[in-house]
């Protein structure tokens, strides 16, 4: 028996990463093989199969499988596989077949993480170094999930059935029955064909719905022009767009169906549920139960929903920018909502308004721990003494429903309900070129949230020229980014001196570190101060990512970065959230470091470290006479 151990260890001496192992080590990764055989074209590890051994390749060959069933690798005497697994504490997630007749050496779970645990250059070996880990880490999952990697023209199966304004119901319901479809679109009649591409060629569509609703529910005579009843403004996908894009297209708006086009001209239609067909978190049904909702105790019910859906996006392998776009579509929706039913009982608005989302949800980066931060822009005609009573009952409607719906109360007052947030546009611009103008650091840690807004309801440009206006102001302002820089290193990610994690020093969450304070928020602040010297338009943080990128202002590499690291700590976050409430706990943004995996333990500093890199550089970039 120990001279088939000895046998063992000069095999697996020639191989990487047990060459940078000591004999001892060796020893007891010898001691405890277990030997395995697989035919010829048999599965080996399934995808989502619980793996409790790291396998090393005595003799034969395997093939190593995306998620999808495109071939990612083949290995030969010597490859390992079922690291990944191991590493993450879950689930294969690498497919494995045996090419050749193949005899393998199974290294039990608690053995390889012994090895992974005490010998670095093992370690490093097993899952790449430093960046290229991580780098690596953050690829593995953004190639898992085909709502990313597939495109809304790999959906469509036909080209649009159309009809001309001029037709008839008679005659739409006919050609719906006839090609077996759900909807048409209607084209304008007497433009000539080859002006499809023409904004002006296309009138709006006509669905099953419009027919029931619009027509037999309204007894309206079969021979009613289609223009009628169509819905005129068009809400459509771009062909390169992926999957994803296009459920958040139709999960914002709230559309069951979506034209799709190239140049200017549609080449075909895609459902509800061709998107289903890729996504299997039910959040676009989520969405709908909302707009369906008669009043706040209905759309309160709906919040273990959105719960379930927080966990079946996790589960899915679902990134970062996916879930919290997917979640803050939710909360815009559930605000939407309540805004509907608070002006059906207050009755109209008695001038026009916007409802601004602030922070998170306008940044598209929501999670299912949140508060609400929201604002309100008034037509300048506001008359307080007239008008504020309804904007106030408006915004405490909303602000209400919200918080029953699982939003919390904003703490520092950031809310409709607030007098100071609820203006009119000219004071809104005055606000903005107040801050932006005379900035001082703490007026602008009062107001950073507002320089991500989006509009969400009402009057919608007014939240598109506060944005230009913005960009125009901010863009190689000097004295106003240095107070942004500065108060975005006010956050440090929890790095000691020797590179060990620091832990919130006392209160209810002591010996944890808080993800978002510590993490995705500081990232998201320097994200920020770039964003506006660009002059970028963008909310979400990935997107201006890829505009401060394309404006080449960091040093070389760093955006993608940036990137990598926002996407682990927010990941990290997002499934520790995602497990509090699979074990029925309330969720938070705590996580003890001994609750990670040796994977994420070492990927987090890689990615914190990243970060206390990108503030150095903030600091010494906006300072007077670097802004370029």
């Amino acid at each position: 028996m120990q001279a088939e151990h000895q046998d063992m260890i000069d095999f697996l001496r020639r191989y990487p990463p047990f060459d940078a192992l000591p004999v001892d080590a060796l020893a007891l990764a010898a001691a405890n093989i277990e030997v395995s055989y697989f035919k010829a074209g048999s599965h080996i590890l399934s995808f989502g199969q619980q793996v409790d051994a790291w396998y090393v390749i005595r003799s034969g060959a395997v093939e190593v499988y995306r998620r999808n069933g495109d071939l990612y690798n083949r290995l030969s005497a010597g490859g390992y596989f079922g690291q990944f697994g191991l590493l993450r504490e879950s689930s294969v997630r690498f497919p494995v077949t045996a090419l050749e007749d193949t005899l393998a050496w199974l290294i039990p779970a608690p053995v390889f993480h012994q090895l992974f645990t005490q010998y670095e250059a093992f370690a490093d070996v097993v899952e790449v170094e430093d960046r290229t880990r991580l780098r690596h880490t953050v690829a593995r999952s953004e190639d898992a999930n085909e709502l990313l990697t597939s495109r809304i023209d790999t959906l469509i199966g036909r080209k649009p059935v159309t009809i001309e304004t001029s037709g008839t119901v008679r005659e739409a319901a006919i050609t719906m029955s006839t090609e077996g479809v759900s909807s048409l679109l209607v084209m304008n009649a007497g433009v000539p064909e080859g002006a499809m591409g023409n904004a002006a060629r296309m009138a709006g569509m006509l669905t099953d719905r419009d027919l029931r609703t619009r027509v037999i529910a309204k007894g309206l005579s079969v021979d009613t022009p289609v223009s009628e009843i169509m819905t005129p403004e068009l809400i459509y996908g771009e062909h390169h767009q992926m999957v994803f894009e296009a459920m958040l297209t139709m999960m914002r708006h709230n559309v069951h169906h979506l034209p799709v086009l190239r140049q200017g001209q549609p080449i075909g239609v895609i459902s509800q549920s061709d998107i289903l067909r890729y996504e299997s978190q039910n959040s676009l049904f989520v969405v709908s139960r909302i707009f369906h909702a008669n009043s706040v105790a209905e759309l309160c019910a709906l919040s273990g929903e959105v719960r379930t859906c927080f966990r079946r996006i996790v589960r899915e392998d679902a990134n970062s920018k996916m879930i919290g776009s997917a979640m803050a579509v939710i909360g815009r929706s559930f605000t939407q909502r309540l805004l509907e039913l608070a002006e059906q009982q207050l009755g109209p608005p008695p001038v026009p308004y916007c409802f601004l989302a602030l922070g998170s949800m306008a940044r598209q980066e929501q999670l299912i721990v949140t508060d609400q931060d929201n604002a309100l822009v008034l037509d300048n005609s506001f008359d307080p003494r007239r008008h504020d009573g309804w904007f106030l009952a408006l915004a405490t409607f909303v602000s209400d429903g919200l918080a029953a719906c699982g939003y919390r109360y904003c703490n520092g007052g950031i809310m409709a309900t607030t007098a100071r947030w609820r203006q009119p546009l000219a004071v809104w611009e005055r606000y903005f070129a107040d801050w932006i103008g005379k900035p001082t650091p703490q007026t602008l840690l009062d107001s950073a949230i507002f320089f991500d807004l989006d509009g969400v309801w009402g009057n919608t440009e007014w939240a598109e020229h506060l944005s230009q206006s913005i960009a125009q102001q901010t863009r190689h302002n000097a004295r106003f980014l240095a107070c942004m820089a500065r108060n975005a290193l006010l956050r440090t990610p929890p790095l000691g001196f020797f590179k060990g994690f620091v832990m919130e020093p006392s209160g209810q969450h002591s010996r944890s570190i808080n993800m978002k304070r510590r993490g995705t928020a500081p990232l998201a602040d320097l994200i920020r101060v770039h964003a506006l010297a660009i002059g970028s338009r963008a909310r979400n943080s990935f997107e201006r990512l890829q505009e401060i990128i394309e404006a080449d202002i960091l040093p070389h590499g760093r955006g993608q970065d940036l990137r990598d690291a926002l996407e682990f700590i927010s990941m990290v976050r997002i499934r520790h959230q995602a497990l509090d409430l699979d074990a029925e706990r309330q969720p938070d943004n705590n996580i003890e470091p001994e609750n990670l995996s040796d994977f994420e333990r070492k990927n987090l500093k890689d990615a914190f470290q990243i970060l206390s890199n990108a503030q150095k550089f903030l600091k010494y970039r906006y300072q007077a006479g670097r802004i370029r």
